[in-house]
């Protein structure tokens, strides 16, 4: 194929049911509370390490994981909390996580970069940008060898990381062995501080997967519903056997890169016009003036879901320390 469109048909009136609308309000208001959180936690200096947040990235996790099924599995990115979240990960041990705590999601090891939970069939990122488009082919040559009709393989990666040669090289294979891969490439508009105009001659990322002759789709990455069409579109199509899709979901990460970023790259007026798109405001304002549901209900399920951030920090102050007994636990080689 040698245009950005994908050989499937989105259908624009597909319904949504409410159920799932108000579970896309939830997570996308935990993630939002939760990185708020972690970040207030930073800035008193009870964290160790580094944290990426994807604050203003909440719809590309809620809407691509909301289309997916339990048995896929997911590979979150380091700014990649509000993909754990979505994932269905237990909120209480990820913040545990991000406190070294022993009864984080990786027994208070792997810290923020490293969320993860097997059990769940979610795999956090690791520190080498690309690697988990690398891994993600596995898991999807895996389930193709083991005749695995509906599950397919989905990673998560930036802009920046659409330059890697590894990311590159597992689109190719994924190709060319038709797996069932679904490449969600999270366009934020900066890798670290150099804005995607820098670094791209061509700042059309789907035109990545013109090479594997690959559909590829870029979508508003703020519009939860069209980011869940879209995925649901695009899982169906992998699942079918037709092999890999990508979908370039375009958004804005208020927060900086990291914690110590100061954002001396980015211009306050830029920052605050990337605010007034913020996807959980136009999401509510969709909800309320299609008359969903109604201010209270959806205020009533955000203030669980800042309850359910509370009770997680709670827990993960009052969990114990990683023992050094077990500082060699689970080292393999």
């Amino acid at each position: 194929m040698r245009n950005n469109e994908p050989n499937v048909t989105l259908d624009a009136g597909q319904s949504v049911s409410k159920e799932l609308m108000m579970r896309m309000w939830r997570n996308m208001n935990l993630a939002r509370f939760f990185e708020e959180r972690v970040q207030w936690l930073f800035s008193r200096g009870l964290v160790h390490g580094t944290t990426h947040l994807g604050i203003g990235e909440e719809a590309t996790a809620a809407g691509t994981i909301a289309a997916l099924k339990p048995q896929d599995y997911v590979f979150g990115t380091h700014r990649g909390h509000s993909q754990a979240i979505a994932k269905g990960i237990d909120i209480n041990r990820m913040m545990a996580e991000i406190l070294a705590r022993s009864t984080g999601v990786c027994k208070g090891k792997g810290g923020s970069m490293h969320i993860a939970d097997p059990d769940i069939h979610y795999f956090g990122a690791d520190g080498v940008l690309g690697a988990s488009a690398v891994i993600c082919v596995g898991t999807a040559l895996a389930t193709s060898k083991r005749g695995e009709k509906d599950r397919v393989s989905v990673v998560f990666f930036g802009d920046g990381t659409s330059n890697e040669g590894a990311t590159w090289e597992a689109m190719n294979l994924a190709a060319v062995w038709n797996l069932p891969v679904l490449f969600v490439c999270v366009n934020n508009l900066y890798g670290m501080s150099t804005p995607i105009a820098d670094a791209m001659k061509d700042t059309d990322i789907a035109k990545r997967a013109y090479p594997f002759d690959m559909p590829a789709k870029t979508i508003d990455g703020n519009n939860v519903l069209e980011v869940y069409r879209t995925s649901a579109e695009a899982r169906s199509y992998v699942a079918a056997g037709n092999g890999p899709m990508m979908v370039v979901e375009n958004t804005y990460r208020i927060s900086g890169h990291s914690k110590s970023d100061g954002n001396l790259y980015r211009t306050k007026e830029e920052i605050n016009a990337w605010k007034e798109q913020c996807p959980i405001k136009a999401f509510r304002k969709y909800l309320i003036e299609d008359g969903i549901f109604t201010e209270n209900e959806l205020d009533m399920v955000a203030g669980q879901a800042a309850d359910v951030i509370e009770a997680a920090e709670e827990y993960a102050k009052g969990s114990p320390e990683p023992s050094v007994d077990d500082l060699l636990d689970d080292v393999y080689a």
